[in-house]
């Protein structure tokens, strides 16, 4: 007797969650973000001083990096679709507060988590880091034009400037810990497209 083999299973539909505009904002903050975390370290870790040398020109780099920081971001405000997510992300219902009880309890069952296109989680992150941005901005500002404030604002800038960096270097290792842990998340930001069935599961809120 000959037996038939199974079909495969047919593949999840595709539904758009990211525009092009909006991967090209991500991906270019992220770059971005991520040359000032390096420079950072460079400047205030010996080891990694003394390999990298030529402490001037990552100074440099880092105050360039930070100082564009906000561009791609301001640049984003053209499109549509990204002026749509910022609205989604500045909005915190019911639904959110649900996902963050669940959340603290680790509640993980199918349903326990309801989210529109961004979950509780996404939204506190994105706006952490952007107040983050600023102050690190504006503390960058203070630290470069010595000369615009008094001394013991600068001290005080310093002092914020530091502490903060290693704050979002943590929180940052977090961001992209849980972003390994998400494929289809990552294809999102990567192609603009997930699956219908992740969609569902991760976001039953959220109508594409």
């Amino acid at each position: 007797m000959t037996l038939r083999a199974e079909a495969p299973a047919p593949p999840s539909a595709r539904v758009r969650r990211f525009t092009r505009a909006e991967r090209w904002v991500h991906r270019a903050t992220a770059a971005l973000m991520g040359v000032c975390v390096v420079t950072a370290a460079v400047l205030y870790i010996p080891q990694l001083a003394v390999l990298a040398g030529r402490r001037a020109l990552v100074v440099r780099v880092h105050e360039c990096a930070g100082l564009l920081l906000p561009v791609p971001v301001l640049l984003g405000l053209a499109s549509r679709a990204f002026r749509a997510d910022l609205r989604f992300l500045n909005r915190f219902g019911p639904h959110d507060r649900v996902w963050l009880r669940a959340a603290l309890r680790r509640d993980r069952r199918h349903g326990s988590r309801p989210a529109g296109k961004f979950n509780a989680g996404q939204k506190i992150y994105a706006a952490w880091i952007a107040g983050a941005a600023l102050v690190m901005l504006g503390t960058g500002l203070m630290m470069w034009f010595t000369h615009l404030t008094p001394l013991m604002w600068r001290t005080s800038a310093t002092f914020v400037h530091d502490w903060l960096s290693l704050t979002i270097g943590v929180v940052l290792a977090g961001h992209i810990g849980m972003a390994l842990g998400d494929p289809e998340a990552r294809r999102g930001l990567r192609t603009g497209l997930v699956g219908e069935d992740w969609a569902e599961r991760e976001h039953p809120l959220w109508r594409p």
